[in-house]
C-alpha cells in the first residue's frame, strides 16, 4: 500500500462525516427536524428533454457498446459547437475530451500536467479534493489567499507563481463562496501568468473548473476564463447544469489557441487511459448529444439564496452575498469554525466548517434543499444567533 494512499485514509472529510451524522439524526427524530446544509447536491428537476433522451438513447442497439477513449464523436462536436458559440472561439471536436465528471477531468488534467516536485496554485478558499488531486499526480498545492470579498489577491498570486509552478487552478462560481472571478481579477491572473511563462520559457497554464457555470444569478452569464488567457483548459460537469450528479459525465476543453496544443491533448488522453478514465458512461453519452447546452430550472436555487441570505443578515450573521453556484459562506462569530459548527449541531443545523476549503473561521452552507427547509430553519439560527450574542441588523461581509 503507498503511504501517501495511507495517509489521507487516516484524514477524515468533513462534509461526508456531517452528512454521514445528519442521516443517522433524521433517522433517529425525523428528516423534517434536521436542517442539513452540509452537502452540495443538485435538486432542481432533470429537465424533461433529458429524461426523454436517455429513453431515446435506450432503444440504440448500439448504447451500451464503448466509445471511443476520447469520447462520442457527435457529443465532441455538439461540445465544441456550444463551446464556439459562448466564447466566439474556434473549437473543434479535436479539443474537447469527454471524461467521468469534472472531478475525473481535473484528475486527468493534473496527472498530464505535473510532474513530481511540480507545483499547482489553489486559490482559497477552494474545493477540499484538489489537494488530493494535485498530491496524487506528484505534485504539490501552493495556497493563495483571497481578499474580503473573495476575489483572489494578487499580488500573493505574483509571488507564489515561481520556477516550479506548471498550473493554476480558478472556480469560478466558487465552491464554497459563491463567489464570481470578476474580469479585474481574470485579467490580473492572465498578466501574472504570461509574465511566470516568458520568465521561465515555458507555459503555465491555466485550470478552469466549471460545474457552476450556469449558476449564476445576478449576472447572463459569468466573465469567460477561455478568453482572457489563452493557455487555459477548462473542466465541465453536466451534473449541476442538468441535475444529473451521479451520472459523472463532463468535458475537458482546451483552448484552441494553446500553446504545445497537440502535445498537451495527446497527454491528456494518455492520463485518461493510465487512471482507468478513457470511457465515460456510454448511455449518457448518446443521450446528452441533443442536450448540450441546456440547463435545467435553477430558479429554486436564487431563490433559496436570497431567503437564505436575507434571514441570516438579519439576525445579525456576516455572509459573503453568493453570485453564483449553491453555496453561502458564512463568518464564525468565533475565531473557532469547528467550535460554532458544534454549537450549531445542538439546534440540528448542519453546517460544514470552512477549514478544509483553506481558510478558517468561515462555514459553508448548501442551499440546494427544499425551500421549505430554509423557512422553517428561521428558528434555530435564531436560537443559534442569541446563544452567540448576535444582534438583527445588516450582517453583509
Amino acid at each position: 500500500m503507498q503511504q501517501k494512499y495511507a495517509a489521507w485514509g487516516r484524514v477524515k472529510s468533513c462534509i461526508r462525516e456531517l452528512t454521514a451524522y445528519g442521516s443517522a439524526r433524521k433517522a433517529e427524530i425525523g428528516a423534517d427536524k434536521v436542517f442539513d446544509f452540509s452537502i452540495g447536491s443538485p435538486s432542481a428537476p432533470v429537465p424533461a428533454e433529458v429524461w426523454e433522451a436517455m429513453r431515446e438513447a435506450l432503444k440504440r442497439p448500439d448504447v451500451h457498446e464503448k466509445t471511443p477513449p476520447e469520447g462520442l464523436p457527435a457529443l465532441r462536436e455538439a461540445v465544441a459547437r456550444d463551446l464556439s458559440r459562448r466564447y466566439a472561439l474556434d473549437f473543434s471536436a479535436q479539443e474537447i475530451q469527454i471524461v467521468t465528471g469534472a472531478a475525473g477531468g481535473l484528475a486527468v488534467c493534473l496527472n498530464a500536467l505535473l510532474s513530481p516536485g511540480s507545483e499547482a496554485v489553489v486559490l482559497a478558499p477552494f474545493f477540499p479534493e484538489y489537494r488530493v488531486f494535485i498530491e496524487g499526480a506528484g505534485g504539490t498545492a501552493a495556497v493563495v489567499p483571497a481578499r474580503a470579498d473573495m476575489q483572489p489577491e494578487l499580488d500573493a498570486l505574483r509571488e507564489a507563481v515561481g520556477e516550479k509552478t506548471r498550473l493554476v487552478i480558478v472556480n469560478t462560481p466558487n465552491n464554497p463562496t459563491g463567489a464570481i472571478l470578476s474580469e479585474e481579477s481574470l485579467r490580473g491572473i492572465a498578466e501574472i501568468l504570461r509574465e511566470a511563462s516568458e520568465r521561465w520559457g515555458r507555459p503555465v497554464y491555466l485550470i478552469s473548473d466549471e460545474p457552476y457555470r450556469e449558476l449564476c444569478f445576478d449576472r447572463e452569464s459569468i466573465p469567460c476564463v477561455m478568453t482572457a488567457y489563452e493557455n487555459t483548459l477548462l473542466c465541465y460537469s453536466f451534473s449541476k447544469s442538468l441535475s444529473l450528479p451521479g451520472e459523472r459525465v463532463g468535458y475537458l476543453a482546451v483552448n484552441p489557441a494553446l500553446e504545445n496544443r497537440d502535445e498537451v491533448l495527446a497527454s491528456l488522453r494518455r492520463a485518461a487511459a493510465a487512471l482507468g478514465y478513457s470511457a465515460a458512461p456510454s448511455l449518457m453519452q448518446h443521450a446528452l448529444v441533443g442536450c448540450v447546452g441546456m440547463t435545467a430550472d435553477v430558479s429554486v436555487y436564487r431563490e433559496n439564496r436570497d431567503l437564505l441570505y436575507a434571514m441570516l443578515t438579519e439576525l445579525g450573521f456576516r455572509c459573503v452575498y453568493p453570485e453564483g453556484a449553491f453555496y453561502l459562506f458564512l463568518k464564525s462569530p468565533v475565531e473557532d469554525a469547528k467550535a460554532f459548527s458544534e454549537a450549531a449541531k445542538k439546534q440540528e443545523l448542519l453546517l460544514v466548517p470552512s477549514d478544509d476549503f483553506g481558510v478558517g473561521g468561515y462555514l459553508r452552507l448548501a442551499y440546494c434543499v427544499p425551500t421549505e427547509t430554509i423557512r422553517r430553519s428561521r428558528r434555530a439560527f435564531e436560537a443559534l444567533a442569541k446563544e452567540f450574542g448576535l444582534g438583527e441588523g445588516d450582517g453583509a461581509c
